[in-house]
């Protein structure tokens, strides 16, 4: 859903992209940091419960996965290794932030308001594992010459969702927030993944061979 947003925000960073290569920036420096940027605020501020100053720093980095590309298109840079690596350590940093939460509440004195920190270790780990699979399933499929594109839960989705709750929780002190969306997002992952297996299965079926 949100994905339809992305070249409205690449309008909005196109001057600091222009700016960067006007620099010698290359658009495969702009993904490391991002990343780097992105699991450093997410593994440092997480799990000491700055969720509010996490979730700045993450997004100030989060932005990097759009700069990149318009980098890399309006410089013609564009190419199946620079695709691979974004895709690549997008995971990475999806991965990060998820981590976070799971090692917060991992830790004694972590607060809850819908129950215990076991259930929403849980629950992280959950939204960890099955948005990593989300994202497996349409590589794999589109290794295989299909497509498994779409869901309820797009990584937008689960990314903005994520952060913009998460950052309420600790702006507001008010768990609940983090936790339904918790709850939300682990379900709805799940939901995806089973949606882009069945896309696969259709065409597989239309096409035996493959």
């Amino acid at each position: 859903m949100l994905e339809r947003f992305r070249q409205f925000w690449s309008n909005v960073w196109a001057p600091l992209g222009d700016l960067l290569l006007r620099l010698g920036v290359k658009p495969d420096w702009v993904t490391w940091v991002g990343t780097i940027g992105v699991s450093a605020g997410a593994l440092w501020f997480f799990p000491r419960g700055q969720f509010f100053v996490g979730v700045l720093v993450i997004t100030a980095f989060v932005f990097s996965d759009i700069i990149d590309g318009y980098m890399a298109r309006k410089s013609g840079q564009s190419s199946k290794w620079g695709a691979f690596l974004d895709s690549s350590l997008d995971r990475v940093a999806d991965a990060a932030i998820f981590a976070g939460l799971v090692i917060y509440y991992s830790r004694d004195g972590a607060e809850t308001d819908l129950g215990g920190a076991d259930l929403y270790l849980a629950l992280s780990l959950a939204c960890l594992v099955l948005g990593n699979l989300t994202s497996y399933t349409r590589a794999r499929a589109e290794g295989l010459g299909m497509t498994a594109k779409g869901g309820i839960a797009e990584r937008a989705d689960r990314l903005v969702a994520i952060l913009v709750m998460t950052g309420l929780s600790g702006l507001f002190d008010a768990p609940f927030l983090r936790e339904i969306t918790l709850w939300a997002l682990a379900v709805a992952s799940g939901i995806t993944v089973a949606q882009r297996m069945l896309i696969v299965r259709k065409q597989a079926v239309i096409k035996p061979e493959l």
